[in-house]
């Protein structure tokens, strides 16, 4: 089994002694807290998958590299391949001029 199926069926086993015993004997008997069990309680529909954890990724990055400047940077990098200071210094000077 692995460590996702592991971590579903453990929050899934939580869950349900919980409903049977209450938080408090889960806490104990699981070594959880309660905010833990009631943010379960919370997010549970009726599946296993609601009680897995939800992606913490972000939707954008606002400082991200365009298109343009990403193709500029591999052109530098392979043009100066050896020398780091050198394309950090065309790098930059090409991206001020960008501006």
């Amino acid at each position: 089994m692995d460590r996702i199926a592991q971590e579903k069926s453990f929050r899934q086993a939580v869950f349900k002694y919980a409903e049977i015993y209450g938080v408090t004997k889960a806490t104990v008997k699981y070594h959880v807290n309660r905010q833990f069990i009631y943010r379960m309680r919370w997010r549970y529909d009726g599946t296993a998958e609601s009680l897995m954890p939800k992606s913490r990724r972000p939707h954008s990055h606002p400082n991200q590299h365009t298109d343009e400047e990403i193709a500029l940077i591999k052109k530098m990098r392979a043009k100066f391949i050896n020398d780091d200071y050198v394309v950090k210094a065309a790098l930059v000077q090409c991206l001020l001029s960008l501006e």
